[in-house]
């Protein structure tokens, strides 16, 4: 069993390795370090042991997600477990790059649900007059919060996961696949498995950037930027360069240069497209 004082030490550490920085650890942290030095220390896995996920602890973590706060109490999401090996295959197939999403033991989709508060409106004789922006947004949060609280209910067991936004490349094809009705959508899927090795954790953007008090701060973004691209390539380098036969070979080859190299290229594009014609008005 850990101690309050090696529960404070392992967070500290793991939040200077994620956010290069050294953080204060208040006095009064008790039992609850270990579950926030847990969480510090969280990473994605895509490589799972062989062996199985209970489906029953599979519907426990369900439960676990859909505790979750939801906006208004409107309960605007779902989780489809994709058990059928057809549905996961077709799945995989259009995600080749992706194997984890085929090995995986247990695979979910969450879902953003906007039909289900139309409905208990007409079954209450009640006017809806909210079909607007706002429903889709609203609906999109709940889903998003309940992938991360699935996570890390998965992650208090041993199980590792990996979120997988890039089933909305194919969102009517997963909308056929899981045949959801009009105003639901898929959000994520997620992956999940006992982990076959230990991940190393992600250096995130610091703190000066990503944390406001009162007001937004701008700050000084290139030198932000040139120091967490430093340190990220020093502790975890890309394996290799995003459409080098575009883009030519970078000396240094950071985050920022990553990503300014991935939104080069247009994506989803058709999505907003599909999320109206499945009956969400956007405006």
């Amino acid at each position: 069993m850990s101690s309050p004082g090696h529960d404070a030490d392992a967070l500290a550490a793991s939040l200077r390795e994620r956010f290069g920085e050294d953080f204060a650890m208040p006095d009064a942290l008790g039992d609850a370090g270990a579950v926030l030095a847990r969480l510090s220390a969280r990473a994605v896995h895509r490589r799972y042991a062989d062996r199985p996920v209970d489906p029953a602890l599979v519907r426990l973590l369900c439960a676990c997600a859909l505790s979750a706060p939801s906006k208004s109490d409107l309960q605007q999401r779902d989780i489809v477990i994709v058990s059928d090996p057809a549905i996961r295959t077709a799945i995989a197939d259009v995600l080749p790059h992706m194997p984890w999403v085929r090995a995986a033991p247990a695979f979910l989709v969450f879902c953003a649900n906007g039909a289900r508060v139309r409905e208990v409106a007409a079954l209450r004789g009640k006017p809806f007059p909210n079909n607007h922006l706002d429903l889709f947004f609203n609906a999109v949060g709940d889903a998003a919060i309940a992938l991360a609280t699935c996570l890390y209910a998965a992650e208090a067991v041993g199980l590792g996961g990996c979120p997988i936004s890039e089933i909305r490349n194919h969102a009517a094809l997963i909308d056929r696949l899981l045949e959801l009705p009009e105003q639901v959508v898929p959000f994520a899927g997620l992956c999940l498995g006992w982990p076959a090795a230990k991940t190393q954790i992600s250096p995130r953007l610091p703190l000066a950037l990503t944390v406001h008090e009162n007001r937004y701060r701008h700050g000084d973004l290139a030198h932000a930027l040139d120091a967490y691209d430093r340190r990220r390539e020093a502790l975890q380098p890309y394996e290799s360069q995003y459409q080098p036969e575009r883009w030519g070979v970078a000396a240094r080859y950071g985050w920022s240069e990553q990503k300014a190299r991935q939104y080069a290229v247009v994506q989803r594009a058709d999505f907003g497209a599909y999320v109206r014609a499945k009956g969400f008005v956007l405006e």
